[in-house]
């Protein structure tokens, strides 16, 4: 599927009844540049032999452009999984954030990852580059790339096509949406889901439903909520589906983290009762 001039998605569609129902929308994985010259690869996907041959097959498709380095936007395996047939088969570098590339270096071997520096542009073919933005927030190594003849933002995790994005750090994540809005891209390319159109007011819309959320949890501890579960109660609906609540919980705790960070709450001494 060709998205822009020099964006290409091959969309992979996952079992919404199983561990597909992690990524709504499926996963994309994305060749930038010219596919008559050269190209470079945004993340890897799954482990599966099945979704490597999908990727191998769409290069195939693509005209079989030289692919200049593959380029990973964080960690998990479900964006490095393969990566070490598809380096070996494309017989290019690895780059990536500077805190996953001893990770990546252990498992693929050789010289075959190169860390990033943020001050670099990375030439993706038909006389485009791209910028390597690091954007903690869903993970420490997280990277952002843009491409900015198409204004095109590949947001990884931190932004998602059909869902909202889990957050290890809502402090990082923040300024790290704030970075991404910067670039004021007309489309944002995330890892799962479908791709974002006017993706700079898809951006400010997360800003601003993060911060609401956190405003919501500030009132309820102010009203005397002292408990992740009594904030969970306070802030979200009270028919919320019970499957549902623990995901709400761990949402609560990014945005109590955030809150202690800034010296806007104090988190007091933890009790216990016997258990049931």
């Amino acid at each position: 599927m060709q998205i822009t001039d020099h964006v290409f998605s091959t969309h992979i569609l996952e079992d919404q009844s199983t561990f597909g129902a992690m990524h709504p929308g499926g996963t994309q994985i994305y060749f930038v540049g010219d596919a008559s010259e050269e190209m470079v690869m945004i993340d890897s996907g799954e482990p599966y032999r099945a979704w490597t041959r999908q990727i191998l097959d769409y290069h195939e498709e693509l005209g079989r452009p030289r692919i200049t380095s593959i380029l990973i936007t964080h960690g998990h395996g479900d964006h490095i999984g393969g990566l070490d047939r598809l380096q070996e088969t494309f017989d290019c570098p690895v780059r990536c954030h500077p805190r996953l590339a001893p990770r990546l270096q252990h498992t693929l071997g050789g010289n075959s990852v190169q860390p990033l520096r943020a001050s670099e542009t990375i030439p993706t073919g038909g006389g485009c580059t791209l910028r390597p933005l690091f954007t903690p927030g869903h993970e420490v190594d997280h990277c952002c790339y843009f491409l900015r003849p198409d204004r095109v933002l590949f947001s990884g995790d931190n932004l998602l096509g059909n869902s909202s994005s889990s957050v290890r750090d809502l402090r990082a994540y923040m300024r790290s949406l704030e970075r991404m809005g910067a670039t004021r891209p007309s489309v944002v390319c995330p890892g799962h889901g479908n791709t974002i159109i006017r993706g700079e007011a898809r951006i400010q819309q997360q800003i601003a439903h993060r911060q609401g959320r956190e405003d919501q949890v500030l009132i309820a501890v102010s009203e005397g909520a002292s408990t992740v579960d009594e904030i969970v109660s306070a802030v979200y609906p009270r028919n919320l589906r019970r499957n549902l609540r623990d995901a709400a919980a761990r949402n609560v705790r990014t945005h109590l983290a955030k809150l202690k960070q800034e010296n806007r709450i104090v988190e007091r001494e933890a009790t216990y009762t016997p258990a049931p």
